[in-house]
Protein backbone atom coordinates (compact mmCIF):
# COMPACT_ATOMS: atom_id res chain seq x y z
CA UNK A 1 0.00 0.00 0.00
CA UNK A 2 1.61 3.42 -1.17
CA UNK A 3 1.99 6.44 1.42
CA UNK A 4 -1.27 8.20 0.17
CA UNK A 5 -3.65 5.02 0.82
CA UNK A 6 -2.17 4.96 4.24
CA UNK A 7 -2.34 8.68 4.89
CA UNK A 8 -6.09 8.22 2.80
CA UNK A 9 -7.18 5.21 5.01
CA UNK A 10 -6.58 6.86 7.77
CA UNK A 11 -8.24 10.29 7.40
CA UNK A 12 -11.36 8.58 6.80
CA UNK A 13 -11.13 6.61 9.69
CA UNK A 14 -10.94 9.73 11.95
CA UNK A 15 -12.52 12.41 10.46
CA UNK A 16 -15.94 11.16 11.69
CA UNK A 17 -14.95 10.13 15.15
CA UNK A 18 -13.05 13.41 15.44
CA UNK A 19 -15.11 16.39 14.20
CA UNK A 20 -18.27 16.01 17.10
CA UNK A 21 -15.58 16.16 19.66
CA UNK A 22 -12.47 18.19 18.88
CA UNK A 23 -12.33 21.60 17.23
CA UNK A 24 -8.13 20.92 16.92
CA UNK A 25 -8.80 17.43 15.26
CA UNK A 26 -10.92 18.73 12.63
CA UNK A 27 -8.76 21.30 11.99
CA UNK A 28 -5.98 18.85 11.14
CA UNK A 29 -8.25 16.66 9.28
CA UNK A 30 -8.69 19.37 6.94
CA UNK A 31 -5.38 19.85 6.58
CA UNK A 32 -4.38 16.39 5.96
CA UNK A 33 -7.51 15.82 3.33
CA UNK A 34 -6.10 18.75 1.71
CA UNK A 35 -2.81 16.77 1.32
CA UNK A 36 -4.25 14.03 0.32
CA UNK A 37 -5.73 16.41 -2.65
CA UNK A 38 -2.77 17.32 -3.67
CA UNK A 39 -0.80 13.71 -4.00
CA UNK A 40 -3.85 12.68 -6.00
CA UNK A 41 -2.03 14.75 -8.75
CA UNK A 42 1.23 14.09 -7.94
CA UNK A 43 3.10 10.63 -8.42
CA UNK A 44 4.51 11.12 -4.92
CA UNK A 45 4.83 13.10 -1.90
CA UNK A 46 7.62 15.73 -1.56
CA UNK A 47 9.81 15.83 1.43
CA UNK A 48 8.50 18.20 3.22
CA UNK A 49 4.58 16.85 2.67
CA UNK A 50 5.60 13.53 4.00
CA UNK A 51 6.95 15.46 7.04
CA UNK A 52 4.09 17.21 7.71
CA UNK A 53 2.24 14.92 7.20
CA UNK A 54 4.08 12.72 9.90
CA UNK A 55 3.58 15.82 12.01
CA UNK A 56 -0.11 15.63 11.67
CA UNK A 57 -0.82 12.30 12.26
CA UNK A 58 1.14 12.45 15.47
CA UNK A 59 -0.82 14.95 16.87
CA UNK A 60 -4.14 13.34 15.60
CA UNK A 61 -2.87 10.24 17.17
CA UNK A 62 -2.21 12.55 20.46
CA UNK A 63 -5.37 13.89 20.36
CA UNK A 64 -7.14 10.00 20.00
CA UNK A 65 -5.74 9.05 23.24
CA UNK A 66 -6.21 11.96 25.13
CA UNK A 67 -9.31 13.88 24.64
CA UNK A 68 -11.10 11.23 23.14
CA UNK A 69 -12.04 8.04 24.97
CA UNK A 70 -11.42 5.05 23.27
CA UNK A 71 -14.73 3.40 24.71
CA UNK A 72 -17.42 5.96 24.98
CA UNK A 73 -20.33 6.40 26.84
CA UNK A 74 -24.02 7.60 26.05
CA UNK A 75 -23.63 10.56 28.25
CA UNK A 76 -19.36 11.24 27.63
CA UNK A 77 -19.17 14.94 26.80
CA UNK A 78 -22.62 15.73 26.14
CA UNK A 79 -24.13 19.12 27.40
CA UNK A 80 -28.07 17.98 26.55
CA UNK A 81 -29.10 14.68 25.28
CA UNK A 82 -30.20 16.04 21.74
CA UNK A 83 -34.34 14.79 21.33
CA UNK A 84 -35.54 12.28 19.51
CA UNK A 85 -36.25 12.17 15.51
CA UNK A 86 -38.70 9.99 15.83
CA UNK A 87 -41.47 8.42 18.83
CA UNK A 88 -39.85 6.04 20.69
CA UNK A 89 -40.43 3.53 23.58
CA UNK A 90 -38.34 2.06 26.36
CA UNK A 91 -38.80 -0.92 28.39
CA UNK A 92 -40.83 -3.82 27.76
CA UNK A 93 -44.79 -4.19 28.13
CA UNK A 94 -45.01 -4.09 32.00
CA UNK A 95 -42.83 -1.28 32.46
CA UNK A 96 -41.86 1.25 29.92
CA UNK A 97 -41.56 5.12 29.08
CA UNK A 98 -42.85 7.16 25.74
CA UNK A 99 -40.57 9.40 24.45
CA UNK A 100 -41.94 12.08 21.67
CA UNK A 101 -39.84 14.44 19.31
CA UNK A 102 -41.94 16.97 20.91
CA UNK A 103 -39.53 16.56 24.34
CA UNK A 104 -42.04 14.59 26.51
CA UNK A 105 -41.33 11.80 28.04
CA UNK A 106 -44.22 9.81 29.27
CA UNK A 107 -43.43 8.12 32.56
CA UNK A 108 -46.97 7.00 33.21
CA UNK A 109 -46.89 3.45 31.70
CA UNK A 110 -50.50 4.44 30.54
CA UNK A 111 -50.10 3.76 26.94
CA UNK A 112 -48.15 2.30 24.69
CA UNK A 113 -46.87 4.04 21.35
CA UNK A 114 -49.24 3.89 18.82
CA UNK A 115 -49.16 2.88 15.44
CA UNK A 116 -49.16 6.72 14.10
CA UNK A 117 -47.13 8.00 17.06
CA UNK A 118 -49.19 10.62 18.16
CA UNK A 119 -48.82 12.27 20.96
CA UNK A 120 -51.45 11.54 23.95
CA UNK A 121 -52.85 14.93 25.90
CA UNK A 122 -52.39 15.09 29.14
CA UNK A 123 -54.84 13.89 31.39
CA UNK A 124 -54.79 16.71 34.08
CA UNK A 125 -56.98 15.38 36.22
CA UNK A 126 -54.60 12.31 37.39
CA UNK A 127 -51.39 13.99 35.18
CA UNK A 128 -48.45 16.29 35.85
CA UNK A 129 -46.34 18.31 32.75
CA UNK A 130 -42.93 18.84 34.51
CA UNK A 131 -40.69 20.29 32.93
CA UNK A 132 -37.17 18.73 33.61
CA UNK A 133 -33.38 19.94 32.09
CA UNK A 134 -32.64 19.00 28.74
CA UNK A 135 -35.75 20.49 27.12
CA UNK A 136 -37.65 18.16 27.46
CA UNK A 137 -41.17 17.51 29.79
CA UNK A 138 -41.65 14.27 31.85
CA UNK A 139 -44.88 13.92 31.99
CA UNK A 140 -46.28 11.62 35.78
CA UNK A 141 -49.24 9.91 37.45
CA UNK A 142 -49.96 11.80 40.46
CA UNK A 143 -51.67 9.03 42.15
CA UNK A 144 -47.94 6.62 41.45
CA UNK A 145 -45.41 9.31 42.59
CA UNK A 146 -43.67 10.42 45.84
CA UNK A 147 -41.68 12.76 47.45
CA UNK A 148 -38.32 11.78 48.67
CA UNK A 149 -36.72 13.74 51.31
CA UNK A 150 -33.36 12.36 52.73
CA UNK A 151 -31.57 13.35 55.87
CA UNK A 152 -33.01 16.44 56.63
CA UNK A 153 -32.09 16.43 59.88
CA UNK A 154 -31.04 18.16 63.06
CA UNK A 155 -27.76 16.35 62.85
CA UNK A 156 -27.37 17.36 59.44
CA UNK A 157 -29.03 20.68 59.59
CA UNK A 158 -28.73 21.97 63.10
CA UNK A 159 -26.20 25.20 63.75
CA UNK A 160 -25.09 23.72 67.08
CA UNK A 161 -24.29 20.38 65.82
CA UNK A 162 -22.66 21.71 62.26
CA UNK A 163 -21.99 24.69 59.30
CA UNK A 164 -24.61 23.63 56.45
CA UNK A 165 -25.30 27.07 54.65
CA UNK A 166 -25.97 24.90 51.71
CA UNK A 167 -28.58 22.85 53.30
CA UNK A 168 -30.15 25.30 55.28
CA UNK A 169 -31.29 27.21 51.75
CA UNK A 170 -32.97 24.22 50.66
CA UNK A 171 -35.53 24.23 53.48
CA UNK A 172 -36.99 27.42 52.31
CA UNK A 173 -37.73 25.91 48.63
CA UNK A 174 -38.85 22.63 50.21
CA UNK A 175 -41.70 23.79 52.57
CA UNK A 176 -43.16 26.11 49.46
CA UNK A 177 -42.94 23.29 46.73
CA UNK A 178 -44.94 20.41 49.78
CA UNK A 179 -48.04 21.64 50.11
CA UNK A 180 -48.94 21.93 46.53
CA UNK A 181 -47.67 18.17 45.73
CA UNK A 182 -49.97 17.05 48.76
CA UNK A 183 -53.02 18.70 46.41
CA UNK A 184 -52.21 17.07 43.54
CA UNK A 185 -51.78 13.74 45.26
CA UNK A 186 -48.22 12.94 45.72
CA UNK A 187 -46.82 11.14 48.76
CA UNK A 188 -44.00 13.07 50.85
CA UNK A 189 -41.82 10.56 52.20
CA UNK A 190 -39.48 11.46 54.94
CA UNK A 191 -36.92 9.13 54.43
CA UNK A 192 -34.01 9.52 57.27
CA UNK A 193 -31.53 7.89 60.05
CA UNK A 194 -33.12 6.47 62.76
CA UNK A 195 -31.53 3.17 64.25
CA UNK A 196 -32.25 0.96 66.87
CA UNK A 197 -29.85 -0.50 69.76
CA UNK A 198 -30.27 -4.08 67.66
CA UNK A 199 -29.62 -2.26 64.52
CA UNK A 200 -26.45 -0.44 66.33
CA UNK A 201 -24.78 -3.79 66.86
CA UNK A 202 -25.51 -5.24 63.40
CA UNK A 203 -23.85 -2.79 61.00
CA UNK A 204 -20.74 -3.09 58.75
CA UNK A 205 -17.70 -2.12 59.60
CA UNK A 206 -17.82 0.65 57.02
CA UNK A 207 -20.87 2.14 58.01
CA UNK A 208 -19.83 2.33 61.63
CA UNK A 209 -16.39 4.07 60.96
CA UNK A 210 -17.62 6.64 58.63
CA UNK A 211 -19.83 7.97 61.64
CA UNK A 212 -16.58 8.18 63.73
CA UNK A 213 -13.87 10.54 64.18
CA UNK A 214 -10.47 9.18 65.37
CA UNK A 215 -11.70 6.60 66.53
CA UNK A 216 -14.89 8.70 69.18
CA UNK A 217 -18.33 9.02 68.69
CA UNK A 218 -20.45 7.04 66.43
CA UNK A 219 -24.04 5.93 66.04
CA UNK A 220 -25.81 6.02 69.28
CA UNK A 221 -23.31 8.03 71.32
CA UNK A 222 -24.66 10.87 73.71
CA UNK A 223 -24.63 14.50 71.57
CA UNK A 224 -23.75 17.96 73.46
CA UNK A 225 -26.84 19.37 74.62
CA UNK A 226 -30.36 17.51 74.45
CA UNK A 227 -29.65 16.24 71.40
CA UNK A 228 -29.75 12.70 72.37
CA UNK A 229 -27.99 10.07 70.90
CA UNK A 230 -26.36 9.89 67.53
CA UNK A 231 -29.10 9.07 65.20
CA UNK A 232 -31.13 6.84 67.00
CA UNK A 233 -34.79 6.66 66.91
CA UNK A 234 -36.55 9.55 68.71
CA UNK A 235 -33.75 11.03 69.46
CA UNK A 236 -33.91 14.97 68.58
CA UNK A 237 -30.47 14.98 66.42
CA UNK A 238 -32.92 12.50 64.39
CA UNK A 239 -35.82 14.95 64.04
CA UNK A 240 -36.42 17.13 61.22
CA UNK A 241 -34.93 20.61 61.03
CA UNK A 242 -36.59 23.21 62.68
CA UNK A 243 -39.98 24.12 60.57
CA UNK A 244 -39.32 20.93 58.60
CA UNK A 245 -40.97 18.69 61.53
CA UNK A 246 -43.65 20.76 62.29
CA UNK A 247 -44.48 20.24 58.51
CA UNK A 248 -44.43 16.56 58.72
CA UNK A 249 -46.37 16.75 61.64
CA UNK A 250 -48.61 18.88 59.83
CA UNK A 251 -48.82 16.32 56.51
CA UNK A 252 -48.94 13.27 59.38
CA UNK A 253 -52.02 14.45 60.22
CA UNK A 254 -53.58 15.01 57.04
CA UNK A 255 -52.48 11.81 56.23
CA UNK A 256 -50.31 13.09 53.46
CA UNK A 257 -47.17 12.44 54.29
CA UNK A 258 -44.85 9.36 55.72
CA UNK A 259 -42.02 9.02 58.04
CA UNK A 260 -39.91 6.15 56.86
CA UNK A 261 -36.67 5.12 59.15
CA UNK A 262 -33.24 3.96 57.32
CA UNK A 263 -29.91 2.19 58.56
CA UNK A 264 -27.49 3.14 55.63
CA UNK A 265 -26.74 5.62 53.73
CA UNK A 266 -29.11 4.29 51.14
CA UNK A 267 -32.84 4.14 52.09
CA UNK A 268 -33.77 1.28 49.84
CA UNK A 269 -30.24 -0.36 49.70
CA UNK A 270 -31.88 -3.87 49.77
CA UNK A 271 -35.44 -5.72 49.37
CA UNK A 272 -37.44 -5.85 52.04
CA UNK A 273 -36.16 -2.15 53.74
CA UNK A 274 -39.03 -0.01 55.37
CA UNK A 275 -39.01 2.04 52.03
CA UNK A 276 -38.89 -0.49 49.34
CA UNK A 277 -41.52 -2.42 51.12
CA UNK A 278 -43.96 1.06 50.89
CA UNK A 279 -43.22 1.75 47.86
CA UNK A 280 -44.48 -1.77 46.32
CA UNK A 281 -47.22 -1.81 48.69
CA UNK A 282 -48.51 1.57 47.19
CA UNK A 283 -47.59 1.04 43.68
CA UNK A 284 -45.36 4.16 43.55
CA UNK A 285 -42.78 4.61 39.94
CA UNK A 286 -42.19 8.10 40.06
CA UNK A 287 -39.49 9.41 42.52
CA UNK A 288 -39.03 13.16 42.87
CA UNK A 289 -35.65 13.10 45.04
CA UNK A 290 -33.91 15.73 47.59
CA UNK A 291 -32.20 16.46 50.58
CA UNK A 292 -28.67 15.99 52.00
CA UNK A 293 -25.75 14.96 51.34
CA UNK A 294 -26.54 14.95 47.33
CA UNK A 295 -23.55 12.98 46.95
CA UNK A 296 -23.92 10.84 49.52
CA UNK A 297 -27.58 9.71 51.52
CA UNK A 298 -29.35 11.41 48.57
CA UNK A 299 -27.31 9.66 45.97
CA UNK A 300 -27.15 5.85 47.25
CA UNK A 301 -30.99 5.74 47.89
CA UNK A 302 -31.38 7.69 43.92
CA UNK A 303 -28.91 4.87 42.82
CA UNK A 304 -30.70 1.58 44.24
CA UNK A 305 -34.04 3.07 43.24
CA UNK A 306 -32.60 3.29 39.34
CA UNK A 307 -31.33 -0.08 39.35
CA UNK A 308 -34.46 -0.88 40.74
CA UNK A 309 -36.80 0.66 37.73
CA UNK A 310 -37.62 3.19 39.51
CA UNK A 311 -38.32 6.83 37.38
CA UNK A 312 -35.80 8.88 39.60
CA UNK A 313 -35.68 13.40 39.29
CA UNK A 314 -33.26 15.25 41.22
CA UNK A 315 -34.60 18.56 42.36
CA UNK A 316 -31.97 20.65 42.24
CA UNK A 317 -32.94 23.51 44.72
CA UNK A 318 -34.20 21.03 47.47
CA UNK A 319 -30.69 18.75 47.13
CA UNK A 320 -27.26 19.94 48.80
CA UNK A 321 -24.04 18.60 49.90
CA UNK A 322 -21.12 19.76 52.42
CA UNK A 323 -18.82 18.08 50.31
CA UNK A 324 -15.86 20.39 47.97
CA UNK A 325 -17.10 21.17 44.69
CA UNK A 326 -18.28 18.68 41.86
CA UNK A 327 -19.76 17.03 44.02
CA UNK A 328 -23.20 18.35 43.55
CA UNK A 329 -22.21 19.32 40.04
CA UNK A 330 -21.42 15.21 39.17
CA UNK A 331 -24.87 14.29 40.99
CA UNK A 332 -26.73 16.63 38.86
CA UNK A 333 -24.87 15.88 35.52
CA UNK A 334 -25.80 12.01 35.67
CA UNK A 335 -28.92 12.42 36.75
CA UNK A 336 -30.03 14.32 34.22
CA UNK A 337 -28.49 12.90 31.38
CA UNK A 338 -27.89 9.29 32.01
CA UNK A 339 -29.91 7.96 35.61
CA UNK A 340 -33.15 9.94 34.59
CA UNK A 341 -33.90 13.80 35.21
CA UNK A 342 -33.67 17.09 37.14
CA UNK A 343 -35.82 19.86 37.68
CA UNK A 344 -36.37 22.45 40.60
CA UNK A 345 -39.46 22.94 42.56
CA UNK A 346 -40.46 26.36 40.47
CA UNK A 347 -41.20 23.83 37.86
CA UNK A 348 -43.02 21.69 39.77
CA UNK A 349 -45.26 24.46 41.23
CA UNK A 350 -45.97 25.89 38.14
CA UNK A 351 -46.94 22.33 36.59
CA UNK A 352 -49.29 21.82 39.94
CA UNK A 353 -51.19 24.80 39.12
Amino acid sequence: MSFHHVVLHLRYAFYDSLRPHVSRGTSICRHLSYLIIISRHRAEFSQAAITDTARLLSELLWIMMHEVPIHDTPILGMATRPRVSKAIEYGHTANFWVEYPSGLIDLTRSQHLATDAVEPSLVSSTQLDIPVAGDRTIRVDKSKAAAVIIDMQNFFLHPELRVHKTGLACVDPLLKVIDPLRKQGVKILWVNWGLTDQEVKTLPPAVVRGFMKGGFGGFGTELPGNFGRLLMRDARNSELYGPLQEEYLKGQEEGTDVWIHKNRMSGIWGHQTALDLYLKENGVTTLFFGGVNADQCVLGTFIDAYFQGYDCIMVEDITATTSPAGGLENVLYNAANSQGFVTNTSNIISASG
